[in-house]
């Protein structure tokens, strides 16, 4: 009874020095970077290192929060990638909760792997990613339409008056082409926003794979080959 009194004993002050490190580590943070968006901040397996989020991608840093230190760590013993679980534990959603139906669809060869993108037709980087998506095959493409530009708003709603909205937005965002149809049409385009908020989507292009994990950017086919390589997707 002795001994597992103190073992419990051990373990709380552990366990309370640990969080203190972690209060160290925030408060340093405040005080001397206010200008930088840090979350997430946790021990690692590594003594004196914590893990954190900045702009969705995993940071390293010490007690003084002086360094940040980005990269892969990697656990020696069976080279196991910690880096990249932090990544989708902080960076991920419930795929399953994504509404689907409003997206629209494109299936490319089997499109046994899946993606989900979030949009804008006048967004330089979303009509970058647009011609990168081009060239990968046996994917299905869930494209959610999300006019953040004000200019994009009203050819978004129009496009799913089209009879094939899916040609209507490749033709809008690829060759700016606008929508012929004028006429009012129930679209996604609010859901669509909503959804973006609840997701912490601030911007756009923004991609989320089939496990889950959301990122920013139009990242060019090979790596997006490489993700889905690496993920076994």
């Amino acid at each position: 009874m002795f001994k597992t009194t103190i073992m419990l004993a051990t373990t709380l002050l552990v366990s309370s020095l640990s969080f203190a490190n972690v209060d160290t580590v925030k408060a340093n943070l405040v005080k001397n970077h206010t200008n930088l968006q840090i979350d997430h901040v946790q021990a690692t397996e590594m003594k004196g290192i914590y893990s954190a989020s900045m702009q969705g991608q995993v940071v390293y840093l010490n007690e003084d929060a002086k360094h940040i230190i980005a990269g892969s760590m990697i656990r020696l013993q069976d080279q196991h990638n910690l880096t990249r679980d932090l990544l989708i534990q902080q960076n991920s959603i419930d795929w399953k909760k994504l509404p689907l139906k409003d997206a629209l669809k494109t299936v490319k060869g089997t499109g046994k792997r899946q993606l989900a993108i979030f949009s804008d037709p006048n967004c330089p980087y979303c009509k970058q990613l647009e011609l990168e998506l081009a060239k990968l095959n046996d994917v299905t493409i869930y494209t959610f339409v999300l006019p953040l530009k004000s200019q994009s708003v009203a050819p978004s709603k129009q496009l799913f008056c089209e009879k094939n909205p899916e040609q209507a937005w490749h033709d809008l965002i690829v060759k700016g082409v606008k929508p012929a149809s004028t006429k009012a049409c129930d679209n996604p385009i609010q859901r669509n926003i909503d959804l973006a908020k609840s997701l912490q989507l601030n911007g756009t292009p923004a991609i989320i794979l089939s496990n889950g994990l959301k990122f920013m950017g139009a990242h060019p086919a090979d790596q997006l080959e490489k993700m889905f390589a690496e993920f076994s997707l």
